[in-house]
């Protein structure tokens, strides 16, 4: 098991770090704690589609354990 990126409290801004954390398939809690000023939007979800271009809401693509396998940010 990889460990965790120490927690940022900012947006996404090392991509090849954040690649890696989603690479291991990290539940929602993981994802949450690791990235708390990332808005993290499940599928089923709401939320609204206004425009960010600065990696701060993730839309998450879930296996069937309900771990985090990919997404996009939007």
């Amino acid at each position: 098991m990889h460990d965790a990126p120490a927690p940022s409290t900012g947006y996404v801004t090392d991509m090849k770090s954040f690649d890696a954390f989603i690479a291991t398939h990290p539940t929602a809690d993981q994802f949450r704690s690791t990235y708390p000023g990332v808005l993290l939007v499940l599928p089923g979800e709401r939320s609204s589609r206004e425009f960010r271009n600065n990696n701060s809401r993730y839309f998450a693509e879930l296996d069937k354990d309900g771990h985090i396998t990919g997404g996009k940010f939007m």
